[in-house]
């Protein structure tokens, strides 16, 4: 099925139109009179960092040339357009040694020699006169102004005036004949059927190198290879045990090229480029996709798929996210087909990560919904001028996952879960949680905009996991996690993480700049083992806060601050909160001694969120209390005595 939808899409897009082509960006052209008499050596480059401030990167124009066989070792020279080794026998980079330039030459010019016998094409014979010249004399190439600016992997064609040779009509229909099947003499007794197209194969060919899989060879790798023992069966050997076409074959190729090509030129304009159709979520995986039979109104989604889940800059994803699914509803009820491929490459062969089917429609609907579950209050300071942004980029999210500097921050197939997921609503991979408290416990404290942007990641992936989770279990064992903070859920993790940042936030009243706060020696315990821990940080809450309650300028947020955390004390000790503020409000009996994994990613959310709403604005904690009218009286509203601090009224509206 993998084959058959991308020789779909080779078909659909017209990568096939001329099955003996393919589009290469050839560099440079030889200029030839029809008898072969030499006229110039120009450039065929463009400049991709022109208008910009960069320094200039050169590359060839797009040209459709002869089909090229795979060339991983050894010499093999291309059909009429190759690199300056073969087609002058000349290196400017003076990296190759003569014997072989003499031989890569020599194979280019037998081959151009055999085409000439063979077809009175012009463009033949002139370009064979100028090869049979070249022996004998190479100064006009090796003297003039341009050759010593051709790199050594530039391609070189040729043209009879102003025609590329390989477009004369009658050089297109000898290199077809050349590349015809030739039936075997004595065919099999049984031949083979081809599985993507159902045609009758006598012999299987190899199929074609694919490049720029990520962790694969520059050389390229194989899609359907069979190079060992261990892959073989009925006694067949090699490409026999998957027998498909050369046609079939070059047009899945042809498809995959053009997906993985970020800047694949499309075939009915060359000057163009084919929309992007991909995803590159780690080092070593990127995940393509297209549709089948795509309208303006699918392709208008398809294209937003990578800035939203490939983006690097937030700025990108946000304006991807609002453009599809803030404004007006795209009409898509027809049901097209949309597929999805996450790749790797290793050990010289295409490793196929995942394979998802679906309608575009559902895949709208459900990026909708991933976006939805990953919305988290943002603790990070937004840039001056604008809100906190509702997304994060996959980049970003899955970086924040290992140490800083990793480059794959996750296994392969854990990334690939994690776009399932989001194309198709299942559960996230629960390693993303694991990894997710991992880097937590490791990285807590700290305030600077890198490291609280990464918090803000994993608290987005903790919620999304645990909320997915628990809809696809019938017997949930925690709650619903909302996006801000809600004081009514019943979760022991949960509530105690809001423990742990009001102890924060009283410390840090009493103490102001400290070198070390309870979360920086004590979050990590107390997310696995918060008895043990909270015994000590809640006897000293209250030398913190006798400290600051005679202050006039502190002491109404420190009174706040000890509401709040009696509120919480009470759901772990059934005892009422006692009246008078000089009594303790009771011991950690009640805290439960161990936290399950999915308990500490909610102390690690309860946390997260009693932070946030610790420091929201008037503005924003009015917001939040008509949101949530039903909250209990220690989180309600009051208002706060003149001479209490200004600090007390900006956090709160304090009841």
């Amino acid at each position: 099925m993998i084959l058959q939808a991308l020789a779909q899409l080779a078909e659909q897009e017209g990568l096939v139109a001329r099955p003996d082509y393919e589009p290469k960006r050839v560099s440079w052209v030889v200029v030839l009179t029809e008898n072969g008499s030499f006229v110039n050596l120009v450039s065929n480059r463009i400049n991709l960092s022109e208008g910009t401030k960069k320094k200039p990167v050169y590359v060839g124009k797009w040209v459709l040339v002869p089909k090229q066989p795979t060339r991983t070792s050894g010499a093999k020279s291309f059909f009429l357009i190759d690199k300056s080794e073969y087609v002058f026998g000349l290196d400017p980079q003076s990296k190759q040694k003569p014997k072989k330039l003499e031989e890569r030459f020599g194979l280019f010019r037998a081959q151009v020699n055999e085409a000439a016998e063979s077809s009175d094409a012009i463009p033949l014979q002139a370009v064979a006169n100028f090869l049979n010249r070249l022996a004998d004399d190479p100064s006009p190439i090796k003297t003039h102004a341009n050759f010593d600016s051709i790199e050594s992997n530039d391609l070189i064609g040729f043209k009879i005036g102003t025609q590329w040779a390989q477009e004369d009509p009658k050089v297109i229909d000898y290199f077809a004949d050349s590349r015809k099947v030739v039936e075997p003499e004595s065919p099999k007794v049984t031949p083979f059927q081809c599985l993507v197209s159902g045609e009758v194969v006598h012999e299987v060919p190899l199929f074609p190198l694919i490049k720029r899989v990520p962790g694969g060879t520059s050389s390229g790798v194989a899609l359907v290879s069979h190079n060992a023992s261990a892959f073989l069966s009925y006694g067949l050997s090699g490409n026999d045990n998957a027998p498909i076409s050369r046609t079939a074959a070059e047009a899945s190729a042809a498809a995959l090229t053009r997906l993985l090509d970020p800047n694949y030129p499309d075939p009915k304009d060359l000057d163009d480029v084919l929309p992007l159709r991909q995803i590159k979520i780690g080092a070593n995986t990127i995940v393509v996709f297209w549709a089948k039979n795509a309208t303006k109104e699918i392709a208008s989604v398809l294209d937003m798929l990578n800035p939203i889940l490939g983006g690097e800059s937030e700025e990108t994803v946000k304006e991807a996210y609002r453009s599809v699914w803030h404004g007006k509803p795209l009409p898509l009820n027809e049901s097209s087909e949309f597929y999805a491929l996450t790749l790797s490459g290793t050990q010289g062969r295409v490793v196929i990560r995942d394979w998802i089917e679906t309608s575009v429609k559902v895949v709208n609907e459900n990026l909708a919904m991933h976006f939805a579950d990953l919305k988290v209050c943002r603790n990070t300071k937004p840039k001056k001028g604008s809100k906190p942004s509702e997304t994060i980029p996959m980049s970003w999210l899955l970086k924040s996952l290992a140490a800083e500097g990793r480059s794959e921050p996750v296994p392969p197939s854990v990334e690939s879960g994690f776009v399932r997921a989001a194309f198709q609503r299942s559960e996230y991979p629960f390693q993303l949680l694991q990894r997710a408290l991992v880097r937590a416990k490791a990285e807590a404290g700290g305030d600077d905009w890198s490291e609280s942007m990464r918090r803000d990641a994993r608290a987005a992936i903790l919620r999304a996991v645990l909320n997915r989770k628990r809809r696809n279990d019938p017997n949930p064992k925690y709650p619903e996690v909302d996006i801000e903070m809600n004081p009514n859920v019943q979760s022991e993790g949960y509530s105690c993480g809001m423990l742990m940042a009001v102890l924060e936030r009283l410390q840090t009243l009493a103490l102001d700049d400290i070198n070390a706060s309870v979360v920086d020696r004590f979050f990590s315990a107390a997310s696995a083992s918060p008895r043990s821990v909270f015994v000590r940080l809640l006897k000293n809450s209250q030398h913190h806060y006798r400290k600051v309650r005679d202050d006039e300028e502190k002491r109404g947020f420190a009174r706040y601050l000890e509401r709040i955390k009696d509120e919480i004390l009470s759901r772990f000790d059934p005892q009422p909160a006692p009246t008078s503020r000089s009594v303790y409000p009771g011991s950690a009996s009640g805290i439960p001694l161990h936290l399950n994994l999915e308990q500490q990613a909610l102390f690690v959310l309860g946390y997260h969120q009693m932070r946030h709403w610790l420091r929201m604005s008037m503005e924003e904690k009015q917001a939040w209390h008509d949101e949530h009218p039903n909250v209990p009286p220690a989180f309600g509203r009051k208002k706060v005595e003149h001479s209490e601090s200004v600090e007390a009224d900006s956090a709160i509206t304090v009841s």
